[in-house]
């Protein structure tokens, strides 16, 4: 497939009368959307300074002036830069300063968001959906390699980065997704991901945008709101990332469920089981794929492809092992399923065959150089394969515990707690081992009815969950705290560690069992050893 460019993508629509963006009870037809950011554009090129940085911060929810500015930026040659209305303070302007805005257009709600802070002389100006016009549209010329974009990374594991987005990065998977889906004039694509990040562009409006389907535009996320909107906008697509198919799953169901105009959706980082429950309730394929900001790797999923797996990967993806970067051998498990050579089998997704649509991070060259060494890109990703060259996700090098000398993955850790009934969301992430290394902490969302003996006896019986990668501490939490875009904080968790507020269980002798972490150090040990019960869990107060 040639790689187009979003600008050819918007030239196509110019003339198309049809819906191309619906917003609550408002609807712009796609001509009056291109020619609004045609305008726009125009004013853009006046506004911005010659000899600087063409960047224009927006700090805004997923309102019909986001798509009709990204739009005028394609059109003037500008950069868009995707702010998140999450940030606070200091950490939002460091931001914008990092990338370099001329100005930012702010939703009149976010600008108290702007007000006192130290952006360096940097104009805030409202945000507002430009008028439609019939001036002739005269957009700058553009390539695929020519940049339209910063989108910043989540900012699980610290400041987050400004990830360069081309033309063609966002563009190819749009046209890409359109044709592999057969989505077209008669679809309406629900976008309900902050535009600010890269799956609700590139996952979302790129494919309503390259099919020439209609756009529907959720201001922010809602699991309540998600079907009455499928069904009000009959969307026949929809992307996600991490949770908001769980959270849609959890809303009480009723017995007309299925009846909705939903074929597809698409995303990465979903719950299996939530998948599948959603499929099942709403009468659609759900299809999780594996993705990154960053961009780099790609993934092949067909209809053979065991549950939990990312599927097989592109001619050019390896898994090197991150000391001696060689690939792995495949993965070799016992008669319980369980992975018995993760020191060899589990390794960083690298494509060796370089960038992909990586373009680098804004004004971080020490990043780049992190992400691209001996002309390969690596993820950072963990992961371990099959014999029969299936992948499965086991984490991010950050998120590697080692426990008694032996490396472990978070994520088929998780993948085993939230098999419990009880558990509807759980975290893994490393603690300090008073010795040496690490030990493993959990943190568990559950349904109220989860209890410690019952907790320990369901571990017990997991056949591929090995002993070292049993949780050390269990923390009882209300919610994991998360990112915008639905990416746990678990540096945020480490960081409390198993002394935190809440209810916390730990281990109790060698035995899976648990027992409140207060009972434990108040002298309980060799009671829960033995073989006594172990009670509910009680209140930490340390």
């Amino acid at each position: 497939m040639a790689v187009p460019t979003v600008t050819e993508l918007l030239l196509a629509r110019a003339g198309d009368d049809r819906p191309g963006l619906l917003f609550e009870d408002e609807t712009y037809t796609w001509a009056e959307h291109v020619r609004a950011s045609a305008c726009q554009a125009t004013a853009l090129r006046t506004a911005l300074r010659p000899g600087e940085p063409p960047h224009v911060g927006v700090l805004a929810d997923n309102v019909p002036a986001f798509s009709i500015l990204l739009g005028a930026c394609a059109f003037a040659g500008a950069v868009l830069v995707g702010l998140n209305p999450t940030r606070r303070g200091a950490a939002l302007a460091r931001d914008i300063r990092l990338a370099d805005c001329q100005f930012v257009f702010a939703e009149e709600k976010y600008r108290p968001l702007l007000a006192g802070l130290d952006l360096g002389g940097i104009e805030v100006r409202d945000l507002a959906a430009h008028p439609a016009a019939d001036d002739p549209i005269e957009p700058v010329p553009a390539t695929a390699e020519d940049l339209l974009m910063l989108i910043f990374t989540s900012g699980t594991s610290g400041d987050p980065k400004a990830v360069r987005c081309t033309h063609g990065k966002i563009a190819f998977p749009g046209a890409m997704l359109a044709e592999r889906f057969r989505l077209s004039t008669a679809d309406t694509v629900y976008v309900s991901m902050p535009l600010f990040h890269s799956n609700a562009v590139m996952a979302g409006w790129a494919v309503g945008l390259a099919a020439g389907a209609g756009i529907a535009l959720r201001r922010r996320f809602s699991a309540s709101g998600f079907l009455p909107d499928v069904r009000k906008f009959e969307a026949t697509y929809a992307s996600y990332v991490g949770k908001p198919l769980s959270y849609v799953v959890a809303t009480p169901a009723r017995p007309d469920d299925a009846d909705n105009p939903l074929r597809l959706v698409y995303g990465n980082e979903g719950a299996g089981a939530d998948l599948a429950a959603f499929e099942k309730r709403f009468g659609c394929k759900v299809i999780d794929a594996f993705g990154s900001t960053e961009g780099g790797v790609g993934f092949a999923r067909t209809d053979d492809t065991p549950p939990g797996s990312l599927g097989r990967p592109a001619e050019d993806v390896a898994i090197l092992h991150p000391h001696t970067g060689r690939p792995c051998p495949p993965a070799e498990f016992d008669s319980g399923g369980r992975l018995t050579n993760a020191e060899e089998a589990v390794g960083e997704l690298v494509n060796t065959a370089g960038a992909g649509w990586f373009a680098g991070y804004y004004r971080d060259p020490a990043a780049d150089a992190d992400r691209l060494r001996d002309g390969r890109f690596h993820t950072g990703d963990l992961a371990y394969a099959d014999a029969a060259g299936f992948c499965y996700f086991a984490g991010r090098l950050g998120d590697w515990l080692r426990v008694d000398g032996e490396n472990l993955g978070t994520a088929p850790i998780e993948r085993i707690l939230l098999r419990h009934p009880a558990i509807t969301d759980a975290a893994v992430y490393a603690v300090p081992d008073p010795v040496t290394g690490d030990q493993v902490m959990a943190a568990v969302v559950t349904d109220g009815t989860l209890d410690a003996d019952g907790f320990g006896r369901f571990l017990a019986a997991q056949p591929d969950l090995g002993p070292k990668q049993v949780p050390r501490y269990v923390r009882s939490v209300q919610e994991l705290p998360r990112t915008s875009t639905f990416k746990v904080l678990k540096r945020r968790l480490s960081a409390e560690g198993p002394h935190c507020p809440g209810d916390v269980w730990e281990r109790a002798g060698k035995d899976i069992a648990y027992l409140p972490s207060n009972a434990l150090r108040n002298g309980s040990r060799q009671a829960a050893s033995s073989g006594s019960n172990a009670p509910k869990s009680v209140p930490n107060s340390q």
